[in-house]
């Protein structure tokens, strides 16, 4: 059994917690005042029932047009690790005042500015996590993304390779994978979408940098919580074992 958050509206530094649970989860709104900007995140930390690794994690949604609540649309992913001893934190990038996703022109140009906030939302909650948890190995930090927040943790270790230990995009398909052997890049890639020309490493940059490209049979749009029981278990499954090994 496992405790959940509360969907909707995040509420500061408050646990929801049930009997027996694999992990409790906490919603806090951290506030970056050089932007002065909310960021939104729920925190997944393993429970004494389960062995922490304190190995963080953070996870970055794909794109919600601006409705708010998408941090808790991957929760089989996040629940899944958090319950094998990861500390997880997934940021809530889109809020309701921010421009819209560009929906024309070059995307590697005209969402740039989008995947720059994302970058800065995860580097401002990666510097509030090292103050706020300091006992993590930092050494050791993994950022996940669907989509769009793929592309912004893509674009967030090309700035910052210092900062990642393992990267995993699930589809990103505009902003190009970092072509490096560390941070160690592992990529989902669905069955139904193709990335932008370069987004991708070629065989020879994928043998070059260890980098591990993993054709799946799951739909683009089937990698958050509509993802199928089957389709749950494919996903987890593959990101625990990159992960562990």
């Amino acid at each position: 059994m496992t405790s959940v958050c509360i969907m909707g509206i995040p509420i500061s530094a408050q646990s929801f917690i049930t009997n027996n649970q694999d992990f409790k989860c906490d919603t806090f709104i951290y506030f970056d005042s050089s932007r002065n900007r909310k960021i939104p995140v729920a925190v997944y930390t393993p429970n004494h029932a389960v062995k922490s690794n304190k190995i963080p994690v953070i996870f970055s949604h794909g794109w919600g047009e601006n409705k708010g609540g998408d941090y808790f649309a991957y929760s089989y992913l996040t629940e899944f690790l958090a319950s094998k001893g990861y500390f997880v934190v997934s940021i809530q990038h889109e809020l309701p005042t921010d421009e819209m996703l560009a929906m024309d022109g070059n995307f590697q140009v005209t969402r740039k500015p989008n995947w720059e906030r994302g970058s800065q939302n995860i580097l401002f909650v990666v510097h509030k996590m090292k103050k706020d948890f300091p006992d993590l190995k930092y050494n050791k930090l993994t950022v996940i993304g669907h989509s769009n927040g793929g592309d912004m943790t893509a674009l967030f270790t090309t700035k910052h390779p210092e900062l990642v230990d393992k990267v995993i995009t699930m589809d990103n398909r505009r902003m190009p994978l970092p072509r490096t052997r560390h941070p160690k890049i592992y990529t989902l890639r669905s069955n139904d979408y193709p990335a932008d020309e370069g987004v991708l490493p070629t065989e020879g940059e994928q043998k070059k940098y260890g980098i591990m490209v993993d054709f799946t049979p799951v739909n683009h749009g089937n990698m958050d919580n509509d993802a199928t029981p089957e389709e749950r278990k494919y996903m987890t499954q593959k990101i625990i074992k990159y992960l562990e090994n």
